[in-house]
């Protein structure tokens, strides 16, 4: 570990303390996972302290653990993941924290820390469903206002439930259960004798 990330660790275990889950350090990074119902004071301390000051966050996305490792994961399903970057200090922390039911994942929402997470945490809810405590305008930014479901979650069906067309007879848009059949393709592969050889 660098003396950096030591520095950044320690700065982290001394400033948030109780309200770590758990820290760990790969390939030059940190992760910090915080529970949720400390997400919102633990995200403004570590905007707001002199010995943190990340004052960027940089991305928010959702996660849905359902399937990962294979179904041997026993944790939250849902998860909110950020990424914080401090230019002052010049590091960078990403920090986790999970939805407490998987039926309604809620996380309190960090606009009012940070005004760019608006459309990033409106994603996440369109994707995933996971909703932002406190988000002024939580809707949908990716799919179709009428769209049913999440579709990044794993138990999402891969065609989906309903299309959407144009009909000239009506003259507007309208749903219709999905017409596409499934299929297996098998990929064509030819190769020739002195291919890629000079």
């Amino acid at each position: 570990m660098t003396t950096k990330l030591e520095t950044l660790t320690s700065a982290l275990q001394h400033v948030l303390g109780e309200k770590i889950q758990s820290l760990e350090t790969a390939l030059g990074e940190i992760t910090v996972v915080i529970k949720s119902s400390d997400y919102l004071a633990a995200m403004q301390t570590l905007r707001d302290h002199a010995d943190l000051h990340f004052e960027q966050m940089i991305d928010l996305c959702g996660l849905d653990y359902s399937a990962y490792g294979d179904g041997s994961w026993n944790g939250q399903r849902f998860a909110v993941v950020v990424h914080l970057l401090s230019i002052q200090h010049n590091w960078r922390l990403r920090v986790r924290t999970f939805a407490t039911e998987d039926a309604l994942p809620l996380v309190p929402s960090i606009t009012s820390l940070w005004s760019a997470a608006n459309w990033f945490e409106r994603e996440a809810f369109d994707l995933f469903g996971i909703l932002f405590d406190g988000h002024d305008d939580l809707r949908r930014l990716l799919t179709d206002y009428g769209f049913i479901g999440h579709p990044f979650r794993k138990d999402f069906p891969v065609s989906g439930y309903v299309e959407m067309r144009y009909d000239p007879e009506q003259k507007r848009v309208i749903y219709q259960p999905v017409t596409i059949e499934p299929r297996e393709t098998v990929p064509r592969v030819i190769r020739e004798e002195n291919y890629g050889i000079r």
